[in-house]
């Protein structure tokens, strides 16, 4: 799970919050115990979440920004004015600052 915390006007940190270790965990458990006909899923979700653990709190941020941009139907240059536009208006409490620093991640690190 990733979470955004740190967007009120006040704040212009962001903290990613990760529990994929515990996931992990959880799965490699799950697959220890699992019958031959579960063991396929389990193996292809345990190698998902590990693939995901490594991505950085930066290319976390990162992804965050996109899906944001994308629920909100932003379509254009991530590296935009009307980029930070329409992700302060996905994200009213998101301030100026930390909305800028964002994009200059998410532009840093493309998918």
């Amino acid at each position: 799970m990733t979470g955004i915390t740190g967007l009120s006007r006040k704040n212009s940190f962001v903290l990613t919050i990760r529990d994929t270790d515990e996931a992990a965990a959880a799965l490699r458990q799950a697959l220890a115990n699992a019958s031959p006909e579960e063991r396929p899923g389990l193996e292809r979700a345990v190698a998902l979440v590990e693939s995901t653990a490594g991505a950085t709190e930066t290319r976390l941020r990162a992804r965050w920004v996109r899906s944001r941009l994308a629920a909100a139907g932003f379509t254009g240059d991530v590296g935009s004015v009307a980029a930070v536009k329409a992700l302060r208006q996905a994200e009213p409490r998101l301030s100026l600052l930390a909305a800028v620093q964002l994009q200059k991640e998410a532009v840093a690190h493309p998918e």
